[in-house]
């Protein structure tokens, strides 16, 4: 019989974090690593964007099944079998260098990948609503924090033969060793219950457009980021700092995500944030000198990626507990959704000039205007309500 999970104990949430972090290296290693590796194994580069659209299209089918799993043999059963299986699509990649191979690889890699999100976010949001906040903060910095090593990887090991693979490999089977063999605390899977679909319309319209949003831009950025660089004639060990740097600016605002949900309104906080995006991308716009670039990719970062943890936790306030892994699964879907649709639709924009950069910029503008929009008209029902 499993224990009910108690935040107030670190070891409940330690190992997951700790299995995400090696997981997150990995992670963030192979996704800048696949774009740039293409030529060495005679794909077309072109392919680049298929390549990130079908893992997203698979992060979307997983986004869709894994409440049943979880609930059925638990937390961290299911985090190794998702890790277990994310290690056979590795290891398919240089066996196999064929697109549509990696194709399929990537596919079912997305669907293993949904299931780390839905797993350790349900996970980690169990418990009292008032930490819910700095729970996803440590989350989200374990994510970042082990990503931006994955890009930093880049520089230090390199694109070239098997070592990439073996170094990726290494990652991900410690994390299932960390999950297989340190004692943890995790949730009550049994008292999990699934939204209905009229629950599921009730949730925070924002929030679900804030998934939706963060799906959008980041699956851009993490697809076609190191393409636009290439294409901004930027070096290979320039590249793998510019995308760390991406990465430490998403790490480095979820320290400050948690205050700022107790002294602003979410829904204006994501306004907020996608307003930094927005001069981030038109800072570039405007230069395209490396210093600019490492200042705006840094701000971008902080931007892009606080879209995600502000939209759960909305998503997820004021809900009973038994209905969280139901919710995590369907702002991941959400997210999913603007994943498979952002590579797609920016890659459009690669051709002009500022490609990438227009997208961003375009797409955060959109979603600044109607969070203030819907934040403005929430504070005005409050008020007159009162």
């Amino acid at each position: 019989m499993e224990n009910t999970i108690d935040f107030t104990a670190k070891p409940g949430f330690k190992v997951p974090v700790i299995a995400l972090t090696l997981y997150a290296v990995a992670s963030g290693y192979l996704m800048s690593l696949i774009p740039l590796m293409l030529d060495e194994y005679g794909i077309n580069a072109d392919n680049a964007g298929w390549l990130a659209t079908v893992f997203y299209a698979g992060l979307l089918a997983g986004a869709a099944i894994f409440e049943p799993v979880v609930k059925q043999v638990g937390h961290r059963i299911a985090f190794i079998a998702c890790l277990i299986l994310l290690i056979a699509t590795v290891i398919v990649l240089p066996l196999s260098p064929a697109i549509q191979v990696w194709l399929v690889a990537r596919f079912i890699a997305g669907i293993a990948v949904a299931g780390v999100f839905v797993i350790v976010e349900s996970w980690l949001l169990a418990g009292e609503a008032s930490g819910r906040a700095r729970r996803l903060g440590l989350y989200m910095g374990a994510l970042y924090g082990g990503t931006v090593l994955g890009q930093l990887a880049i520089g230090w090991v390199g694109i070239q033969g098997s070592i990439p693979f073996v170094v990726i490999l290494s990652m991900l089977s410690l994390s299932v060793i960390v999950l297989w063999f340190v004692p943890t605390q995790q949730p009550q899977h049994s008292h999990s219950e699934s939204l209905s679909l009229k629950q599921i319309t009730k949730l925070n319209h924002a929030a679900i457009i804030g998934c939706f949003v963060s799906g959008l831009t980041l699956g851009a950025i993490y697809g076609l980021m190191p393409v636009e660089l290439t294409h901004r004639h930027v070096s290979q060990t320039s590249l793998s700092i510019l995308m760390a740097l991406v990465i430490l600016g998403g790490m480095a605002v979820q320290t400050i995500i948690p205050a700022l949900i107790q002294v602003a309104g979410r829904t204006l906080l994501i306004g907020l944030f996608c307003l930094l995006g927005v001069f981030a991308a038109g800072l570039v716009i405007l230069s395209d000198h490396l210093g600019v670039l490492a200042v705006s990719l840094f701000l971008m970062g902080m931007a892009a990626f606080s879209l995600y943890p502000i939209a759960i936790n909305l998503g997820c306030d004021k809900l009973e507990e038994s209905y969280i892994v139901s919710a995590t699964q369907v702002m991941l879907f959400c997210y999913s959704v603007g994943s498979v649709a952002g590579p797609v639709i920016a890659d459009s924009f690669m051709e002009n000039k500022q490609g990438l950069m227009a997208y961003l910029l375009a797409t955060l503008m959109t979603t600044a205007i109607y969070m203030f929009i819907v934040g403005i008209h929430t504070k005005n029902h409050l008020v007159a309500g009162k």
